[in-house]
């Protein structure tokens, strides 16, 4: 009796080579074809098979290497100086895992980048310093330690820190090589190489960060929300009430996504983004899905199991789970919670009809460690 994912088996490409298929073969080549019973088992696999591997990038070990980059390169050269965290199986792609790209950027005491614009969508998670800012289409948003913000595909933007004597450290996300692999990219300096700002700073948080929105909204028809800054404190305040009122996932614990507050979609067409919070000493059970995952530590100590091997991370640590891999997450404090900050491809994975999700349901849900 064969088994359910037997190659052998009749429906799967089985064809034995001979001398004459040989040549065959080499006929087609010549015309720039090929036979799909060569390759049909490889390019449609019973179930994902991503080339990326689970990976761990700990915080204490890059951040002395993205403070010396600000020695080593001036930021009109860099035109973004960043650190970019690559899979080791996706280094082709620079990708940290499937076609989603992360890093690391710095911006020294009063330093600012020039104005630009791409196709990719990008996110920024802030890790440390007081004085990050980023101009969007004319809007200055300020942003601290462990805030969201967005910069959608194809708007103006440009970056700095108004720090006269500490450098901010902030997480990049972008979707560049999914843009890259449509063949779809585009980008631009601006003619100014500065953009001018409005007067009101984080205008966009009055306007649409509250529970109600203002009068005529309907009328914004972009793809991407009018929302471009998420503060930590709310963001946390949420997680906190959240906690009270509901047990949240078995997978993810108390787990909420940042959202259009037009739409109650996704940030972006291409990339969600979420934050999720452990109580103190939970283990979740284990889960996996399609669309590939890049997780940063905002706040507290704690492990995540990804296809059996264990990972264990501390504030700013950042990490990955490809496709399809089984993982849950732990906090190993007795006493005070933890919270991971996320950004993934699901927006792509639905809109695709991809998007597919199971539990592991043996050994009470947790997996064995190997």
């Amino acid at each position: 009796m064969t088994t359910a994912y037997d190659d052998t088996q009749i429906g799967r490409a089985r064809v034995t080579e001979t001398p004459e298929l040989a040549a065959y073969y080499k006929e087609l080549a010549e015309q720039e074809a090929g036979a799909l019973w060569t390759v049909a088992n490889d390019i449609e696999p019973w179930y994902p098979q991503p080339r990326s591997v689970p990976t761990h990038w700990p915080y204490a070990k890059l951040r002395p290497l993205v403070r010396k980059a600000l020695s080593l390169v001036a930021a009109d050269d860099a035109g973004r100086r960043v650190v970019m965290l690559t899979n080791p199986g996706r280094r082709d792609v620079s990708a940290a895992v499937g076609l989603l790209y992360t890093g690391l950027q710095i911006m020294g005491p009063g330093e600012a980048m020039t104005a630009h614009r791409h196709q990719a969508a990008a996110l920024r998670f802030v890790l440390e310093g007081s004085g990050a800012w980023t101009i969007v289409e004319g809007q200055k948003i300020k942003v601290g330690p462990r805030d969201f913000a967005i910069t959608p595909n194809g708007t103006w933007h440009e970056h700095g820190n108004e720090s006269s004597t500490t450098p901010c450290i902030w997480q990049d996300g972008l979707d560049i090589p999914l843009v890259n692999a449509l063949d779809a990219p585009f980008y631009e300096v601006h003619p100014n190489l500065r953009q001018g700002s409005g007067r009101i700073v984080n205008s966009s948080l009055p306007t649409y960060g509250a529970p109600l929105l203002p009068y005529g909204t309907e009328r914004w028809t972009r793809p991407c929300p009018p929302l471009l800054a998420f503060p930590w404190e709310s963001t946390y305040e949420s997680l906190l009430n959240l906690a009270e009122a509901s047990e949240g996932s078995p997978f993810d614990g108390l787990i909420m996504e940042y959202t259009n507050p037009l739409t109650g979609g996704s940030v972006m067409p291409t990339m969600s983004a979420h934050i999720q919070l452990l109580r103190p000493d939970q283990r979740t059970q284990a889960h996996r899905h399609t669309g590939s995952v890049i997780y940063t530590v905002a706040k507290g100590n704690g492990y995540s199991i990804i296809d059996g091997r264990r990972h264990d991370w501390n504030d700013g640590d950042i990490f990955c789970v490809p496709s399809w891999s089984w993982h849950e997450h732990g906090n190993i404090s007795q006493s005070d919670d933890a919270v991971l900050f996320s950004f993934n491809d699901f927006p792509v994975m639905r809109a695709l009809a991809f998007h597919r999700e199971e539990a592991y349901t043996d050994n009470d849900g947790h997996q064995l460690l190997t």
